[in-house]
């Protein structure tokens, strides 16, 4: 003998209406609960909210630095540049610097320095290192920093016959702080401008 079902009783009939209110209460459950947080949670111990730490010692002011550079009698160093970064991972913003003698005619070489400052932050700044040298007669655009590396597009001249107004060779470079010294890492083959 088999067991009639019999007629459907009305609690286990499913309509729009059963399933909207079941979706309505399960989404507030879910939202309450991504709100409520224990009393005792907090943001401290590396939490991924949590600020870094600002540097204590602000990034070296490249205009207040001495530069090695020869310029003529009565002429000053000009910062045609510069960019602010932790490169060397100590906590303490360093500053890369392009710069060259000022000049009302021509277009004198430039340098590209790095500069750090004190522990205590007063004082000049310092040149930690020398990432393009004026002697080598580049012109330096387009320079930019990302944590340990410097970047900047190099300008030279194919031969001593070239216009110093008008380089016609260029080259990416980036520099790469790597166990306490920069690491040039030169682009493409240089090619004409």
């Amino acid at each position: 003998m088999q067991l009639s079902a019999g007629p459907d009783l009305p609690h286990t009939r499913s309509g729009a209406v059963h399933w909207l209110s079941t979706a309505a209460v399960l989404a507030a459950v879910v939202a309450a609960a991504a709100l409520v947080q224990p009393a005792d949670a907090s943001t401290k111990d590396g939490a991924a909210d949590a600020k870094p730490p600002r540097p204590t010692v602000p990034a070296p002011d490249p205009h207040a630095a001495k530069y090695p550079l020869t310029c003529a009698p009565g002429a000053s160093v000009d910062v045609t540049a510069s960019v602010k970064d932790d490169m060397d991972g100590d906590g303490r913003p360093e500053t890369v610097a392009v710069v060259r003698c000022q000049s009302d005619t021509g277009t004198p070489p430039n340098g590209v320095y790095v500069l750090s400052s004190a522990k205590s932050g007063k004082g000049a700044p310092k040149i930690a290192a020398m990432l393009v040298n004026p002697r080598d007669d580049r012109q330096v655009t387009g320079l930019y920093a990302r944590g340990a590396v410097v970047g900047a597009t190099v300008l030279g001249y194919s031969s001593d016959s070239t216009p110093r107004c008008c380089p016609d060779m260029k080259r990416d470079y980036t520099w790469e702080w790597r166990t306490d010294t920069y690491v040039a890492i030169p682009g493409a083959a240089p090619g004409s401008i």
